[in-house]
Parts: structure tokens; C-alpha cells; sequence
């Protein structure tokens, strides 16, 4: 199967897939939600909840870059029919000048309303591109929010992570300090 008809599938298709944003909010619950461990600011996370949700995250990410590779599409289709249609009225107005040369007066009207049309179809064509480049900033600035999103909670798993093994590291006595200090007795005797 072509990459654009399994992009467009799992656009379109999958309506019990989660979106990247509700996975990791969810994600999010279940962490805010976990029980702490007794006398310890560790919790307790079901590991196969937090596994799947991750996989869904990871899951949901292509359908979010096809999305925003599809935004980045229409945005050049728009693009190139505002250009395809300025063309046509410029050929249009071009059209109308020519047939116009017959006499002074209507000469002089052709270039009124060829100026009239070539800035209508310059001023379509900003309003146009603008429109198209506004959209595409929307669907960026979002895709933004997620991302951004999805970097904090791995950040914040990432911290506990760290804080957990630390505290891990500093209850436990060293076996390497014994082993040092036993060193050292035999070089004291």
C-alpha cells in the first residue's frame, strides 16, 4: 500500500485511537493519580498502563507529522490555485485590453478596468496566501502545543526517574566504601 493511502487511513480510519494530546493527558492522570510509596515521595505506577499509553503516544505521533505534512500540502495547493487564478485573471485581462484598442475611449477603459482586474487579482491573490499561511500557522502552533506537551511529561518522568534512583543510591551502604576502607586497614597494619 503507497505511503499517502496509509497516511490518509489512519487520518480518516482508527476512530478508537486516542489523539497524541488525549494519550498524554491521560498519561499525565495516571502519574498525578499514582499511589505514594510509604515515607518515600516515589509512587507506585502500573507499569503495563503507563507502557500502553506510551505505546499509543508513539503510535500517534506519524498520524500527527501526516497531519501536519498534509496541512503543509494544502497549504501549497492553496497557494499555487490563488497563483493558478491570478494568472488567469491577468490572461483575462490581457484579453480584454486587446480587443479594446480600437478607439481612444475604449483604449482608455481597457486600461481602467485591466488596472481595476490586476489589482483585484493582486489583492485576491495577498488575501489568499495569507489565509493559507494564517491556517498553516494555526495547525503549526498547535502541533507546537503537543509537542511541547509530550517534552514536559517525559522530562517530569524522567526527574522522578532520577530522584527515585538517587534515593535509591543514598539509602543503600556502600559496598565499594568497605571494600576502601578494608584496602587502606591493610596498608595501616
Amino acid at each position: 500500500m503507497p505511503d499517502d493511502e496509509l497516511e490518509e487511513r489512519d487520518l480518516v480510519g482508527a476512530p478508537s485511537r486516542l489523539e497524541l494530546a488525549e494519550i498524554l493527558d491521560e498519561l499525565v492522570g495516571v502519574i498525578e493519580r499514582a499511589r505514594s510509596m510509604p515515607l518515600s515521595s516515589s509512587a507506585i505506577i502500573g507499569r503495563e498502563e503507563v507502557l500502553d499509553l506510551l505505546h499509543g503516544a508513539r503510535e500517534a505521533l506519524p498520524i500527527e507529522f501526516a497531519r501536519a505534512r498534509r496541512v503543509l500540502q494544502d497549504r501549497a495547493e492553496v497557494r499555487a490555485r490563488a497563483e493558478r487564478e491570478a494568472d488567469e485573471l491577468l490572461d483575462d485581462a490581457r484579453s480584454q485590453a486587446a480587443h479594446m484598442v480600437q478607439r481612444t475611449e475604449i483604449v482608455r477603459q481597457a486600461r481602467n478596468n485591466a488596472e481595476r482586474i490586476l489589482a483585484d487579482a493582486e489583492a485576491e491573490s495577498r488575501r489568499i496566501r495569507h489565509e493559507a499561511d494564517d491556517y498553516v500557522d494555526r495547525k503549526l502552533a498547535a502541533f507546537e502545543i503537543v509537542l511541547d506537551r509530550t517534552i514536559r511529561t517525559v522530562q517530569a518522568g524522567r526527574d522522578r526517574l532520577s530522584v527515585a534512583v538517587e534515593d535509591d543510591e543514598a539509602d543503600e551502604p556502600g559496598e565499594a566504601d568497605a571494600a576502601e576502607d578494608a584496602f587502606f586497614d591493610q596498608d595501616r597494619q
